[in-house]
């Protein structure tokens, strides 16, 4: 089972992406866009994970928790590692503390399952496309530049899930199997 850890994001912020997709998509015939319909934000990629530790992983992640809610705005556009050699257009995600602290609190209970912490600093972001050529990379370095700061939505999460993800020739599908609540405490 091909597993990860994600916040879901809303339709309003989804449908805002998807504008953004379609005007970008023709100006650069090198990228490879996500499916904006699994567009997510993710905690922990844990990878290739055998079914019979699946178990485990539920236990851990309920014992995962931030100590609020977490407020999201989800505004700009980037590049990793950067804008010169990119391997993927990302949007940005701004937030309060209690993201970063859901990040620490999921990796450190994954931790004793064999897990291990990622070795890059958490940076929130929501993949729009990855690259396969540089061809009509220029023309979208410059769609992004104009384009700045722009929002695509905000969100209040209170709640962060348990995925499959599929390989597929279309693209990944992903399967939810599990929510938690961000707090420890479930919504009343």
């Amino acid at each position: 089972m091909r597993l990860f850890v994600a916040i879901d994001i809303p339709d309003t912020v989804r449908e805002a992406l998807a504008r953004l997709m379609g005007e970008l998509r023709p100006l650069c015939s090198g990228a490879r866009w996500v499916r904006i319909e699994g567009a997510h934000l993710t905690l922990k990629f844990l990878g290739e994970t055998p079914a019979d530790r699946a178990r485990g992983i539920d236990a851990a992640l309920h014992r995962a928790q931030a100590s609020g809610p977490i407020d999201l705005l989800f505004s700009g556009l980037g590049f990793f590692p950067d804008p010169r050699h990119p391997r993927v257009l990302w949007a940005g995600v701004s937030t309060n503390p209690n993201l970063q602290a859901l990040a620490a609190s999921v990796a450190a209970q994954l931790v004793p399952l064999g897990i291990a912490r990622e070795t890059r600093e958490f940076s929130p972001h929501i993949t729009l496309a990855r690259f396969e050529s540089p061809k009509g990379l220029d023309a979208l370095r410059a769609a992004v530049e104009h384009a700045g700061a722009a929002e695509f939505g905000r969100s209040s999460v209170r709640e962060f899930h348990l995925f499959q993800s599929v390989l597929k020739r279309g693209g990944a599908e992903y399967t939810r199997l599990a929510t938690y609540p961000v707090s420890g405490e479930p919504d009343v």
